[in-house]
């Protein structure tokens, strides 16, 4: 039996307590307006991988709150490339959270959104083809999809020759999907900054120094710089920080 690393609340409302599972999913919670939240972990010195992978980075505090994140979403957002490269599994919930889902009036499971560009995903990749829901698929006019990919998931082309990202939000929110996690890559992450999409940004900072090497959470062309007030921030026992930052 594993015993969860404690969480407690350092700021703006201090507390000695951990936090247990409500308490927590109050901390992140849902909003009643449209909203589209970032999810990343970082090392001290801001990198986004260790060996290449986000995995070695994130530690069990870290993953609580991914669990949590996914629990509360209506979609989760993720670019075609992150996807592959860090071997995404089918999105499903375990019981005790599609059960907090049913009793809040959701589908026991969120949707996969996956962003891509050229629109070449395997059709037969776990996570399209074993989804509890049928997932979405954002691209462009301009894309050619693989044979089969349309069986597993929904074709959306927003866009003539580049996706539009504002377009596809704005279809995603069409079909119900109003609270949206964007687990990234940093290429998409900097694209929807660009884009002026971002709302909402939880960042765990692992108490980890990577060194020189890896890149950034965010990448892509320059945008303006965007003020993001801080709303709480969340200590860890293994000593990681758990930070919400959101628009007004």
């Amino acid at each position: 039996m594993t015993t969860e690393t404690p969480i407690t609340a350092l700021w703006p409302a201090p507390s000695s307590m951990p936090l247990d599972d409500s308490a927590l999913t109050a901390c992140y919670g849902r909003t009643d307006r449209s909203r589209l939240r970032v999810n990343f972990v970082t090392s001290v010195d801001g990198a986004v991988t260790v060996d290449g992978y986000s995995a070695g980075l994130s530690g069990e505090p870290d993953k609580r709150v991914f669990r949590l994140l996914r629990m509360l979403c209506d979609g989760l957002v993720v670019a075609g490339g992150t996807m592959r490269h860090e071997r995404y599994r089918p999105l499903r919930l375990d019981e005790r959270r599609r059960a907090w889902r049913r009793e809040h009036g959701l589908p026991e499971c969120p949707t996969l959104v996956v962003v891509s560009g050229s629109a070449n995903l395997d059709p037969t990749h776990p996570a399209l083809a074993d989804a509890p829901v049928r997932p979405i698929v954002l691209t462009h006019a301009a894309a050619t999809a693989p044979p089969g990919l349309a069986d597993v998931a929904d074709l959306v082309a927003c866009g003539d020759d580049r996706v539009d990202l504002a377009a596809g939000l704005a279809e995603l929110r069409r079909r119900g999907l109003d609270q949206l996690l964007c687990e990234g890559g940093p290429q998409l992450f900097g694209a929807l900054t660009a884009a002026d999409l971002v709302d909402e940004v939880c960042l765990t900072v692992a108490p980890l120094l990577a060194g020189a090497g890896p890149g950034r959470i965010t990448a892509g062309e320059a945008s303006p710089v965007r003020h993001l007030p801080l709303r709480h921030v969340l200590a860890a026992a293994d000593g990681g920080l758990l930070l919400r930052y959101a628009r007004d």
